[in-house]
C-alpha cells in the first residue's frame, strides 16, 4: 500500500521534449519540479544560512549519511530533534546513502553481497560495515523525508561486468532497504543503475518496480567520469523508454545550467549537485553572461554587478565585481558566501523558469534560447 504522505503530480507536460512539471508532496511541504536541490553535506549549505536558501527559492536541501554518521553521529542527531530541527531547515530534506562516498574511499573499501566494509580514513580510521539495514537505521535516525537505498555505483569506464555486477548487488540491497525501512513520515527512493547500458538500465528499473512501493527514484552512476555527451545517449532514451512516468526522477550528482536545463527535457524532474557552492569557493560565479572567475585581473576596477538579469541579494544591492574580485584576491571568506547565494539562486531561477516554460507550453524554445545565449559557457 502507497504511503499517502507521499505522492506525485504532473501538472503539466511540454508538447514537444519530455519536460514535466509537477509536484512531489512530503510530510515537511510540497516540491515543485523541476528543482535544484541545494547540497548540505554535512548538515549545512557552506556558507548559507537557512534564510537565505529560502529567500533564494529552495524548497529541498540534502544531507550526507555517510559524513553525518562519522561527525556528530546519527544518533546524537536523532537525540536533537533529527536533522530538520540540529540544522533549522522546516522545509523537506533528502538523504543520499553515503555509499557514493563509501566506494569512493577505493582501497580503504571491501563489497560483499552482504554490504561494504571500509575504513574512514578522512576521519579517524575506524573500520565500519554497512549493510543495507544499518544503512536505513541511519537514514531513519537522521529524519529526513527522502532517504536513498544503499548502492553500488561503479565509475566510469568500468567493464560490463563489473557494470552488471552494481546493478545485481543494487537491486538485491533495494529489496532488504524496504523491507528494513519503517518510518512512515520518510519516503524510499530506489536508485537505477546501469552505467552507459540501456539494457542494465532496463534490467535495474524492472527489478525495482518488481519490489514496488518506491515512490520516486534516483538515476546514479551518471556524471562520474563520462562526457555528457555520453551521459545523454543512455539517459534520454533510457527516460523516454524505460522509466515510469507517475514517479519523480532524480538525476543525483548534476548542478551545471546546460545539462540540468538538457536533462529537463529528457524528462528528470530533480537534481542536486554540490557545483554551485564548490564553484563559488573557487571564485567562480554562473551568470546569463556565462561563468565569470572573480579571480581574473580583468575585474579589478570593473563596477558592473554579476548579472544585471538577476534577483538575488549580490546582485540587487549592487555589490560589484571589483569588490568581489578584492574579497576573492583577499581570500575573505565573505567572497565565498557571496558566490554561493548568487550561484544558488541562480540555478533555482533558472529551475523556476524551465517550470514557467513547460506549463506555458514553450519549453523547447526557453531552451534552445538558452543554449544558443552567452549563459551556456558554463563548463
Amino acid at each position: 500500500m502507497e504511503n499517502e504522505l507521499f505522492s506525485y503530480t504532473i501538472e503539466a507536460t511540454d508538447a514537444t521534449t519530455h519536460a514535466r512539471a509537477g509536484v512531489f508532496k512530503t510530510a515537511h511541504g510540497d516540491i515543485p519540479t523541476p528543482i535544484f536541490m541545494p547540497v548540505g553535506t554535512k548538515a549545512t549549505v557552506k556558507g548559507v544560512w537557512a534564510d537565505q536558501l529560502k529567500a533564494a527559492g529552495a524548497k529541498i536541501i540534502l544531507a550526507n549519511t555517510y559524513h553525518l554518521s562519522q561527525r556528530p553521529g546519527a544518533d546524537l542527531i536523532a537525540r536533537l530533534g533529527g536533522l530538520h530541527n540540529f540544522e533549522k531547515w522546516d522545509g523537506p530534506i533528502l538523504t543520499d546513502s553515503g555509499g557514493f562516498q563509501v566506494f569512493s574511499l577505493a582501497e580503504h573499501m571491501k563489497l560483499s553481497d552482504d554490504g561494504i566494509t571500509f575504513r574512514s580514513v578522512d576521519y579517524d580510521g575506524a573500520h565500519t560495515t554497512w549493510t543495507p539495514e544499518k544503512n536505513m537505521e541511519i537514514q531513519q535516525l537522521l529524519g529526513a523525508d527522502i532517504c536513498m537505498q544503499l548502492d553500488v555505483c561503479p565509475p566510469f569506464p568500468a567493464s560490463r561486468e563489473k557494470v552488471k555486477r552494481a546493478v545485481e548487488l543494487s537491486s538485491a540491497w533495494a529489496a532488504r532497504c524496504k523491507a528494513a525501512h519503517t518510518k512512515k513520515d520518510q519516503a524510499l527512493f530506489g536508485i537505477v543503475q546501469g552505467g552507459m547500458h540501456l539494457d542494465l538500465r532496463r534490467q535495474s528499473i524492472e527489478a525495482l518496480e518488481k519490489i514496488g512501493g518506491f515512490p520516486g527514484y534516483g538515476i546514479g552512476g551518471f556524471s562520474v567520469g563520462e562526457d555528457h555527451e555520453t551521459m545523454f545517449e543512455t539517459l534520454s532514451p533510457f527516460c523516454e523508454k524505460f522509466m515510469p512516468k507517475e514517479k519523480p526522477r532524480y538525476l543525483m550528482g548534476v548542478g551545471n545550467p546546460t545539462t540540468l536545463l538538457r536533462a529537463v527535457a529528457s524528462g528528470i524532474d530533480m537534481f542536486d549537485c554540490v557545483l554551485p557552492t564548490r564553484t563559488a569557493r573557487m571564485g567562480t560565479a554562473f551568470s546569463s553572461q556565462g561563468r565569470i572567475n572573480l579571480k581574473h585581473a580583468k575585474y579589478e576596477e570593473d563596477s558592473g554587478v554579476l548579472d544585471e538579469n538577476c534577483t538575488c541579494p549580490v546582485c540587487t544591492t549592487g555589490y560589484s565585481k571589483a569588490y568581489l574580485h578584492h574579497l576573492e584576491k583577499q581570500k575573505e571568506m565573505l567572497g565565498a558566501e557571496m558566490l554561493s547565494v548568487h550561484n544558488i539562486h541562480y540555478l533555482l531561477n533558472l529551475m523556476r523558469e524551465a517550470r514557467e516554460a513547460i506549463i506555458a507550453g514553450s519549453y523547447q524554445e526557453f531552451l534552445t534560447a538558452f543554449l544558443v545565449s552567452l549563459a551556456a559557457n558554463d563548463f
